[in-house]
């Protein structure tokens, strides 16, 4: 059965933790992975992006110069894509970038990426992980005694804490997500997860 080493705030170990092996013993599937990952990324671009097409372009009612004589090609309108100041040809118009990805292969992948960082030792929980008052240097410290790496480091808690919130927006590369809300791109950007005991019966409730 699978297991993660337990720690306390100040880094001391306190024993480990079986954990359920449907959500953290699951084989690597890189390209459910991959697909996942690159769904949720293209669900957070805007797609508002626009150019002038011909239709949209003002002016150019009139000829910019004869027709013969001047040793040009001879050109119909100054708003033509090829001329200086014309529209666009084949520009990016709004659209949607979402992909139709379901809710099992989300979790799938989430339960890979866990795997993953618990088999190469990136995953830890950490027990009496509460805040009396926000304040970022107990949180900093923390982190630092988890994931000495100074690298990109997740923490997943039980629910909202507004105390957590506020100690861990001005720390770089530490991002903070509740059990309901976590998904496989923040798993993936992360080199360190660092898990709340109280996090993982509901983290493993909606995986399993």
């Amino acid at each position: 059965m699978a297991s993660a080493r337990v720690f306390n705030m100040q880094g001391a170990e306190q024993g480990t933790r079986e954990l359920n092996d449907g959500v953290f013993n699951c084989e690597a599937k890189e390209v459910l992975v991959k697909d996942v990952v690159l769904a949720l990324q293209s669900a957070q671009r805007q797609g508002t992006h626009q150019v002038k097409h011909r239709s949209d372009v003002s002016g150019g009612g009139a000829k910019p110069f004869r027709q013969k004589g001047t040793g040009r090609a001879r050109q119909g309108t100054n708003r033509a894509p090829q001329m200086r100041g014309g529209a666009t040809v084949f520009g990016p118009v709004p659209r949607s970038y979402r992909h139709n990805i379901s809710v099992r292969a989300k979790r799938q992948a989430l339960c890979s990426l866990l795997s993953d960082r618990l088999r190469h030792e990136k995953l830890s929980v950490v027990s009496g992980l509460a805040l009396e008052r926000p304040k970022t240097r107990p949180f900093a410290e923390m982190v630092d005694k988890l994931a000495p790496e100074g690298r990109k480091t997740l923490v997943i808690t039980v629910g909202q804490d507004k105390n957590l919130l506020l100690s861990s927006r001005n720390i770089p590369h530490v991002l903070v997500r509740t059990a309901a809300d976590v998904n496989a791109l923040d798993v993936a950007g992360a080199l360190r997860v660092v898990l709340q005991e109280e996090a993982i019966a509901p983290l493993e409730e909606r995986l399993s």
